[in-house]
């Protein structure tokens, strides 16, 4: 089965050369690595990217039990007999696509070795299972994102691993460009860009309020799309900001102050 070849090519607001370093990387046969917080467009980037190249995109999302069997494939029966069923990393090598594992660090480390071979100069992948081994075309590209703020001692990127890949870094866009991508994204007004901005930039400050993750674009995103279907701009901030960031009902009541300062209520 072929991913489907996108239609339109995906809004993204570029923060610096991340459009040119990818372009790069793609007609160098080079794998990339982009790591940065949630929320922040390295999905986005890549789906833009797939787009703008003219390549089919092959997602994964890396989970704990995702096997090497879950990438490359696996016999199974149908009709009375067995039949190959290649997965998306083997798809994308026999079509010349990408290949985007997001958040592989949730993926086991046995599973992730299976990339190295494509991973450097040898660009192949061998099918155990089939005797098979792929050469990869020149229009197949290897991307892998991950948040390092969700790296420990058990969940982290073999140095063997991450030293045949060129790196990317992602950070949470100025405020001028995360008006931008809302103004892109939602068409909301420019007013209430300004504020959800606003209103993120303090909550990403707060530095007595425990939270795992701060404020995403994406969670800003949401909020406007709200608002511009008539919710109220606080209940619209409470359900896709506050809620969205935390679970314990101090801390909510606290960001939700943050929201009712920024619309004068």
């Amino acid at each position: 089965m072929n991913a489907p070849m996108p239609t339109e090519i995906p809004f993204y607001e570029a923060a610096g050369n991340e459009i040119e370093l990818f372009e790069q990387a793609w007609k160098n046969r080079l794998p990339l690595l982009i790591k940065g917080p949630t929320g922040v467009g390295k999905t986005r980037f890549v789906a833009h990217m797939a787009a703008r190249l003219g390549l089919p995109l092959y997602t994964v999302a890396c989970h704990d039990d995702l096997t090497a069997a879950d990438l490359v494939g696996r016999h199974l029966l149908g009709d009375g007999q067995t039949v190959w069923c290649d997965g998306p990393l083997t798809r994308a090598v026999r079509e010349g696509g990408i290949c985007y594992l997001d958040e592989v660090v949730e993926a086991r480390r046995d599973t992730t070795v299976v990339i190295h071979p494509l991973a450097d100069d040898r660009r192949t992948l061998p099918i155990e299972r089939t005797g098979e081994t792929l050469h990869a075309p020149d229009r197949f590209m290897l991307v892998m994102s991950y948040n390092p703020g969700y790296q420990n001692f058990l969940k982290g990127l073999k140095p063997s691993t991450r030293q045949r890949f060129v790196s990317l870094r992602f950070e949470f866009p100025s405020a001028a460009r995360e008006e931008a991508i809302l103004l892109g994204e939602a068409a909301c007004d420019p007013m209430l860009a300004k504020q959800l901005v606003s209103i993120a930039q303090r909550l990403r400050s707060l530095k007595d309020v425990d939270l795992e993750e701060v404020v995403s674009t994406r969670l800003l995103v949401y909020a406007a799309k709200l608002v511009k279907v008539g919710l109220d701009p606080v209940e619209a901030c409470r359900s896709a900001l506050v809620e969205s960031l935390t679970d314990d009902v101090e801390v909510a009541d606290a960001l939700l102050e943050v929201v009712k300062a920024t619309f004068g209520r």
